[in-house]
């Protein structure tokens, strides 16, 4: 396992350095949002070629490429003809004459090793021997859906939200997010779960928790909803929504009347 990890680290780490020099072209560090998910596609698709490849090893590489994909897209349609993101250019300010240097480590370096980190269950279902289909496969597969369902249904109504929004204050408080202020985020946190369930029965499967687990505490604590949620601290309507809405996991709306 740890000759595979650092083949994949290799990989990960010509990946990234690729899209930094991309970054440079276009004059803009948002492109590492793009490269996030289509990094696993990459890490699964070399799984698929290095390695034999049993019938629950085939389902994670789809699962996760399909997945990896349809986020890709969804930034790439999300970003295209708008300025760089906020996040990235503050960054860009706050770091001055040593952007370039800073924006490699602790943008793309650091990405990459996150997604090294995360990709394990891909790993694990690689180098594992063939496994059949098994009740962990069907009940992580189900997780799966839901996740899938809720990160992608969530980006597909804010997307129509923001395009049909009259003002720029405006909060999305409908659909799923009526009832969690980030469906998105409660998906992808569920649909890596998933994949460790679906991992789970593997030879050093239980390895795979480290997955969920890294991806659960980046988006609760890091770089998903405290980063996102700092925007709007001045934005009344937003501080009205999050009495009553749940941050994270779907809940009925609290009533405050």
């Amino acid at each position: 396992m740890i000759t595979a990890i650092m083949h994949i680290a290799i990989l990960v780490l010509v990946y990234v350095s690729s899209w930094f020099v991309i970054s440079l072209i276009k004059k803009r560090n948002d492109v590492a949002d793009i490269a996030w998910g289509l990094g696993f596609v990459v890490i699964a698709g070399y799984c698929f070629i290095s390695y034999a490849s049993g019938p629950v090893s085939l389902l994670v590489y789809v699962l996760i490429s399909i997945w990896g994909i349809r986020l890709a897209l969804h930034i790439a349609m999300r970003s295209k003809g708008k300025p760089e993101d906020f996040r990235y250019r503050k960054w860009r300010e706050d770091w001055g004459r040593s952007f370039i240097i800073r924006s490699y480590g602790q943008i793309y370096i650091l990405q990459g090793c996150f997604m090294l980190i995360i990709a394990i269950p891909i790993i694990i279902a690689g180098i594992s021997p063939v496994l059949a289909f098994n009740a962990y496969t069907y009940w992580g597969f189900i997780i799966w859906l839901i996740g899938f369902g809720f990160e992608a249904v969530g980006d597909y109504q804010l997307m129509i939200f923001i395009k049909h929004k009259k003002s720029k204050s405006d909060i999305m408080q409908t659909g799923l997010w009526k009832y969690t202020r980030h469906p998105n985020y409660f998906g992808e946190v569920m649909l890596w779960w998933g994949i460790f369930i679906i991992v789970l029965p593997f030879h050093n499967g239980l390895w795979a928790i480290i997955s969920p687990i890294t991806i659960s505490y980046l988006l609760l604590y890091v770089s998903g909803i405290p980063m996102l949620e700092a925007k709007y601290k001045n934005n009344e309507q937003f501080q009205e929504y999050k009495k009553r809405t749940s941050a994270f996991f779907p809940m009925i709306p609290k009533n405050n009347s």
